[in-house]
């Protein structure tokens, strides 16, 4: 499995990310994740639409918290072409307390908690932490890597306004 320690960083300390490194017009790797209700759920189930991915380490903490709800605010924007994911490795009972505290409805919460699928096919596992890095990714209609953000320091929001630039360009 690949390894990289000069992507991320949590307080200035570096981080190991594992897995692969995914490029921008490549087909977007597959993966299974769990959605609230502890379903199944793959990449695949999303083709036909634009497909935007928000990564976090944990739903609990303040930056993940804010940017979560900030992807749930634009997508209320993007239209019914755009859908909205924001996977972590939060467990799914606390994936869902946590969407019914914040109010989050537009964005869907997906836990790669079990076998770590989404993080590994993107190379956004942290080793040391077990938790993924900070990130987002987005893919067009027929599931074509198009644009990826990963914040260097774990504990920085990304960059807004060049994610929503991509999406435009593609909604």
């Amino acid at each position: 499995m690949r390894k990289q320690t000069d992507i991320i960083t949590m307080r200035g300390n570096p981080l190991t990310l594992v897995g692969d490194k995914v490029k921008i017009g490549q087909r977007a790797p597959n993966f299974e994740v769990l959605d609230n209700d502890l379903q199944p759920m793959e990449l695949t189930d999303f083709r036909g639409k634009v497909c935007v991915i928000s990564v976090v380490p944990s739903l609990d903490t303040p930056v993940c918290d804010a940017q979560t709800r900030r992807f749930n605010e634009e997508a209320g924007n993007l239209g019914e072409n755009v859908v909205v994911l924001t996977i972590s490795m939060d467990l799914p009972f606390a994936q869902k307390r946590w969407c019914g505290a914040a109010g989050i409805q537009k964005v869907l919460t997906l836990s790669d908690h079990r076998t770590a699928s989404f993080g590994y096919a993107y190379g956004m596992l942290i080793e040391e932490l077990r938790l993924l890095a900070r990130g987002v990714f987005v893919m067009d209609r027929e599931g074509i890597l198009r644009y990826t953000q990963i914040v260097r320091e774990v504990t920085d929001e990304p960059d807004y306004q060049d994610v929503l630039e991509a999406i435009k360009k593609l909604a």
